[in-house]
């Protein structure tokens, strides 16, 4: 059972179980769709080790159970193992995400004796499309060399890739480099308007492309699953598909795409920000969610406030525990889902439209519009500032609906400061 499986003690009052915590903005890449604007330098205030350590003990002391060390590239920090070292002392599972670049064997050998129990790397489709999106050559054999490094030592491997109107027409393509190279899972999620992508509005993904985006990974699931039983494999072993918490809602493969081997069938239900997920910058932010919007989901900063507290208390944190579906706005208001899936991702929708409540990158919601001859289509109105994890404004405009192709987004574009 993963560490992250909610059981019935779980449930009774939130708590951290999972921790996803960005160590370093200091990265050895510096990718064109990045949510954080991660790159060269570290952030100014960075926790130091003493710091790290006793964030650590206050996650242990809260119950988590899972710590995903992110950054930036956490390994750029000397520290890291030590860290790991703490954590895996104190009953917590740690794992990391990394874009590879500097996953070399000595690396990965120095994680995993530290305790790192898998890796988790990203790889945003094939050669081309990955190497522009992370604005890098190299970058994509670089990350598929670190997935046979991690695999040559016995480790775990991950891999999670963005979806967006560069790579979307390579998602059969990539899942079988993926499966062949030995990953045991593949989560898909979208580019969100977020960070440096905010500035690329031509390569995030219309709203109605949701619909071939999840028909396309529901297929490749269906076939990981013939060709495991061709070779007498248990389903449990299969290459699995996942779908990331913005990638929705309810439609016709939900439970297929959400449900793990082994367990009970699994449908989306809602944010969980803040009720067992929590996400750390490397300042000392304390948020609901990695992935949210710094400015408006701040829940309190460790170096000034009680972590404890802060998760107990923070508005910014807890918004997502009791809501019901008042907030909800636009189609979200009225649909039929309303009041299990109460707007879909937070992060995803924010970014996208500056408030949450209204996804519109819904399957539901997509093919709803499309049986009425209607699509969404964004607008960019307002430019994001320049942070991390800063974001502009779209407004969403309706429509008819048009079985022509869209023109592809520009494999080439020049860089926007």
């Amino acid at each position: 059972m993963s560490a992250r499986t909610l059981g019935p003690d779980d449930l009774q009052a939130p708590r951290p179980i999972y921790v996803v915590w960005e160590t370093t903005l200091r990265c050895d890449h510096a990718c064109a769709h990045c949510g954080s604007r991660a790159g060269p330098s570290a952030r100014d205030d960075e926790l130091s080790t003493e710091e790290l350590l006793e964030v650590a003990d206050s996650l242990i002391r809260l119950g988590s159970r899972e710590v995903t060390l992110i950054g930036g590239e956490a390994y750029l920090r000397g520290d890291c193992y030590r860290l790991i070292e703490h954590l895996t002392a104190g009953g917590v599972r740690v794992t990391m995400q990394t874009g590879g670049r500097g996953l070399t064997p000595n690396r990965i050998r120095r994680l995993r004796d530290a305790g790192l129990a898998a890796v988790g790397v990203s790889v945003d489709g094939l050669e081309t499309s990955h190497d522009q999106l992370r604005a890098s050559p190299g970058s994509w054999r670089a990350a598929m060399e670190a997935i046979r490094n991690a695999r040559a030592i016995g480790m775990t491997v991950t891999s999670n890739s963005q979806i967006n109107r560069v790579n979307k027409d390579e998602l059969p393509a990539t899942a079988a480099a993926l499966r062949d190279a030995g990953v045991a899972v593949w989560r898909a999620q979208l580019t969100a308007p977020m960070g440096r992508a905010a500035d690329r509005p031509e390569w995030i993904l219309e709203p109605y492309m949701i619909l071939e985006v999840i028909d396309t990974l529901a297929e490749i699931q269906r076939w990981a699953l013939a060709e495991a039983e061709r070779a007498g494999t248990p389903s449990s072993r299969a290459f699995h598909v996942r779908l990331g918490n913005n990638v929705g809602y309810y439609g016709p493969h939900e439970l297929l795409l959400r449900s793990r081997p082994g367990q009970a069938e699994a449908h989306w239900q809602g944010c969980s920000a803040g009720k067992f997920v929590m996400g750390l910058e490397s300042d000392g932010t304390i948020k609901g969610c990695p992935s949210l919007p710094t400015g408006p989901y701040t829940g309190g900063n460790i170096r000034d406030a009680d972590i404890t507290q802060v998760w107990a208390e923070a508005e910014a944190i807890t918004f997502a525990r009791t809501r019901g579906t008042s907030e909800l706005w636009g189609f979200c208001k009225s649909c039929y889902y309303a009041e299990v899936c109460r707007g879909g991702c937070s992060f995803t929708a924010h970014s996208t439209l500056g408030r949450r409540g209204n996804n519109p990158f819904c399957y539901y919601r997509a093919s709803k519009l499309r049986r009425q001859g209607l699509r969404e289509t964004l607008v960019k109105r307002v430019a994001a500032p320049g942070a991390p994890y800063d974001f502009g404004r779209f407004e969403i405009e309706v429509e008819p609906w048009s079985d022509e192709a869209p023109a592809p987004a520009p494999k080439r574009l020049p860089v926007i400061a």
